[in-house]
């Protein structure tokens, strides 16, 4: 009779891996976890940080936040926190991913993929940067522009808290998400999908690209849109001169005498 053994030699090493994968999950959730707690002691702090791009835009002492329901303070601060808590605990949970990918990769390819690692966050965290410092006081500055007299009343923004940490997270995580433009395009040539000839070649596309991507995940203004659009288009003209400096110098080991 045919019989499966519990575990053979070819069984064994897919365990292993599994387990090293729930060990690396374990830790990560672990790392969010304590971040969240840390967070939400915090949360007034944060929120307190994250709103004043949108004190700066009121009138000295005329700003104004509101929540319409008894629940919806409270769930803001829980928001907060986890939106605070992933980037604190990012450091741990990348370091995770890495341990559990990097046994199976070379030297060489451990090598070629550690600038993409460090680029990364500081891709994110300058596009984050931009979006607070940059374009949410612009962005909120235009919104208020429409209080006034309508129609003889009293036209007056009072945002809710719900709704402004909702447009608050989106214009980070889309600032955010949109300048590692340059790590996707780099990992696409350097796996060797695309090349800088085809995307220079597509250049009029990939801008239509952008812009659309700049008007969909960004708030339904043009300024917004434009200083999306603007950086992403750079960044992409920027990963083309990284894509062909790496061209010369791989052209220029190659003509090399080996020693």
């Amino acid at each position: 009779m045919f019989k499966v053994p519990d575990i053979d030699e070819s069984q064994a090493p897919l365990l292993d891996h599994l387990i090293e994968l729930r060990t690396r999950l374990v830790r990560s959730i672990m790392a969010l976890g304590a971040a969240f707690a840390v967070c939400f002691y915090f949360a007034d702090d944060i929120f307190a940080f994250l709103v004043k791009p949108l004190t700066a835009a009121f009138p000295p002492g005329q700003g104004k936040l509101i929540y319409t329901k008894l629940y919806e303070a409270f769930f803001v601060e829980i928001k907060v926190a986890l939106f605070a808590a992933f980037f604190v605990s990012f450091p741990i949970i990348a370091n995770q991913i890495w341990a559990f990918v990097a046994p199976g990769l070379y030297a060489k390819e451990k090598k070629a993929f550690l600038p993409f690692l460090i680029a990364t966050p500081v891709l994110f965290t300058a596009g984050a940067a931009l979006a607070y410092y940059v374009v949410m006081p612009t962005a909120f500055r235009f919104f208020l522009t429409f209080e006034g007299q309508k129609g003889g009343l009293s036209l007056e923004a009072l945002p809710g808290t719900g709704d402004y940490l909702s447009l608050v997270m989106q214009f980070i995580l889309a600032f955010g998400i949109s300048f590692l433009l340059p790590v996707l395009l780099l990992l696409l040539n350097r796996a060797g999908i695309v090349t800088r000839q085809q995307l220079s070649a597509m250049r009029r596309y990939v801008i239509v690209a952008i812009t659309a991507v700049a008007a969909i995940i960004t708030p339904p203004d043009v300024v917004s849109q434009l200083m999306l659009l603007v950086p992403m288009w750079l960044l992409f003209e920027g990963s083309l001169v990284v894509m062909w400096l790496g061209e010369r110098r791989e052209a220029k080991a190659a003509v090399e005498p080996q020693p």
